[in-house]
C-alpha cells in the first residue's frame, strides 16, 4: 500500500507538470484557447484554415506540440485512475480480511 501510494504521489506530480506545459502552450497563441481538457483540433480557428504545415508552419506545430501533451496528459489520468482503483481494493482487502 504504502508503494501504491508513492506511486499515485509522483504520478500527481507528473500531472500537475503537464497541465502548467498545457498552460504554457495555451498562452503562446490565443487561437489555442483556453481549455485544458480539449484538443487544440476541436476549436474553430479565426480566418484561413491551416490544413498543413505550409499554411500557418508556427501555429501548426504549436498546435500539434498541444496536442501530444494533452494525450500524454489522458494517459497519466488513466494509469492514475487504474492505479488507485488497485490501492482501493488492497486497503479494502487489508481492512475486511
Amino acid at each position: 500500500m504504502i508503494l501504491g501510494s508513492v506511486f499515485l504521489i509522483i504520478l500527481y506530480l507528473v500531472f500537475r507538470y503537464i497541465i502548467a506545459w498545457i498552460t504554457y502552450f495555451n498562452n503562446l497563441d490565443p487561437r489555442l484557447g483556453d481549455s485544458t481538457w480539449r484538443f487544440t483540433y476541436d476549436y474553430p480557428v479565426t480566418g484561413e484554415r491551416d490544413i498543413s504545415d505550409l499554411d500557418d508552419k508556427d501555429f501548426v506545430r504549436l498546435r500539434r506540440k498541444k496536442n501530444n501533451i494533452v494525450l500524454l496528459m489522458y494517459s497519466i489520468v488513466l494509469v492514475m485512475f487504474i492505479s488507485s482503483m488497485a490501492l482501493l481494493s488492497k486497503f479494502l482487502l487489508f481492512f475486511f480480511s
